[in-house]
């Protein structure tokens, strides 16, 4: 009878049992690469036939790229220095890279006055860093407002000014959408405030400025447009696209949805005829035609005229991505700001286009990052840029049957730029944590 009962009662544990490791396919690397790598047999072979890929590309490569001549002054010396090193493979002449990266990333800027360009990128990024930072004090926006007048007094020189005329016109229109309203109206206000400054541009700012260096001489040495070229080239016409074609591009998108008629026609006609043309032809017209159809007495040379284009091509493309984030809000998000009593440009300012632009955000990098590698299609209508520095490069005898080496360097500068904006706006989606949840 006791051994019947003993056998009925039941084992508890009254002790916990010692944590222990989970199996080594269960954990770490080994738990990633078995999921990842190794999960069925056709990935497994995948796999080993993708290292196997990799291993003969860099096998081949990093000899080549690591074991490189850094120092020769042409591409026969590198040769030759190969040749009596006893190196049994070709290998890169990194030497046109220390020989030639001023004119790679200067053009033929005056070597003494390299400090304009520098300090200059130093302005603008002190002056886009308020935008960009939200930690970043708000007083500094005063700067980035003055920041383009000042980085282009640093390049080109000559007499301070003409920026500040030209700024001038800035606060004229500002002037005139701020106070215009009550007295013009607001369509009146709108046309008055984009039409009075460019004709005080074109016929007042000059003149004016000339007033004031005959009365004020203030200037530093004057730099020819000639002059500019390479990396800094494409750095000056690419943020000078992206900083302006933002704002016009979300005006468009704005007047593109506007009930007003005239400024919903002439911004859908100005976004389908430029996004219809390729900007190759939109950077000849610059070169070519759009003397024609300025004053006799005007004069903007080459340069500003493809900043110009590029500005007006990519505001289009930001335009119509602004507009699908525009679209992408609900209803509500319009009535609701209806009915908290806000005028159009209050509701735009402070509810629909911070969502709007939270949602447009891929599109508007994605749009920066192709107009700044675009930049150097201007190599067609005559500007060095770092592909036409390139050109003339190996068009000297010494460096003459050269490639790799340049369009590696060119390649690197461009990926670090485009990389950051990419790297940035993934960092400010995430911020912002944009999307549906």
């Amino acid at each position: 009878m006791s051994d019947t009962h003993a056998q009925s009662v039941q084992f508890v544990r009254d002790t916990m049992i010692p944590e222990q490791d989970a199996p080594i396919t269960e954990k770490g690397a080994v738990k990633w690469v078995r999921e990842n790598l190794f999960s069925s047999w056709l990935n497994a072979i995948l796999t080993i036939v993708s290292i196997l890929v990799v291993y003969w590309v860099l096998a081949h490569i990093l000899p080549w790229m690591l074991g490189g001549i850094w120092v020769a002054e042409s591409l026969t010396q590198c040769r030759e220095i190969r040749d009596a090193s006893g190196i049994g493979y070709d290998v890169a002449c990194w030497a046109v890279i220390s020989d030639r990266w001023h004119q790679l990333l200067f053009g033929f800027y005056p070597s003494g006055l390299y400090w304009r360009p520098i300090l200059t990128l130093i302005v603008f990024g002190a002056a886009i860093a308020p935008i960009l930072f939200s930690g970043v004090s708000r007083k500094m926006l005063l700067f980035s407002i003055a920041a383009p007048f000042l980085a282009y007094w640093l390049l080109w020189g000559g007499s301070i000014w003409g920026p500040v005329a030209a700024a001038l016109g800035f606060v004229i229109g500002w002037a005139i959408m701020t106070y215009g309203e009550g007295v013009l109206g607001a369509l009146a206000s709108i046309i008055a405030a984009l039409v009075v400054p460019i004709l005080y541009w074109l016929f007042v700012a000059g003149a004016l400025a000339g007033v004031l260096q005959d009365f004020l001489p203030i200037g530093i040495e004057n730099i020819r447009s000639d002059q500019f070229g390479g990396f800094m080239l494409a750095l000056i016409i690419g943020v000078s696209g992206i900083v302006l074609s933002l704002p016009l591009g979300i005006l468009l998108a704005l007047g593109r949805q506007s009930d007003l008629f005239i400024i919903n026609k002439c911004s859908v006609i100005f976004i389908e005829v430029i996004r219809g043309v390729p900007l190759i032809v939109w950077l000849f017209t610059a070169s070519l035609l759009l003397n024609y159809f300025l004053p006799p007495e005007v004069s903007f040379d080459l340069m500003l005229r493809v900043i110009i284009m590029v500005t007006l091509f990519a505001s289009a493309y930001i335009a119509e991505v602004v507009r699908g984030g525009l679209a992408a809000l609900p209803r509500g998000q319009y009535e609701g700001a209806d009915s908290l009593g806000l005028d159009y440009w209050q509701s735009m300012r402070l509810i629909i286009l911070p969502q709007a632009l939270k949602i447009s955000i891929p599109g508007i990098v994605s749009t920066f990052i192709g107009l700044f590698k675009d930049t150097t299609l201007v190599v067609f209508i005559g500007l060095l840029d770092p592909i036409g520095l390139s050109n003339a490069i190996r068009a000297d005898s010494d460096w003459n049957g050269i490639y790799w080496e340049l369009f590696i360097f060119i390649g690197l500068c461009f990926f670090i730029f485009c990389f950051s904006m990419s790297r940035y706006s993934q960092w400010l989606e995430r911020k912002l944590t944009t999307g549906h949840h």
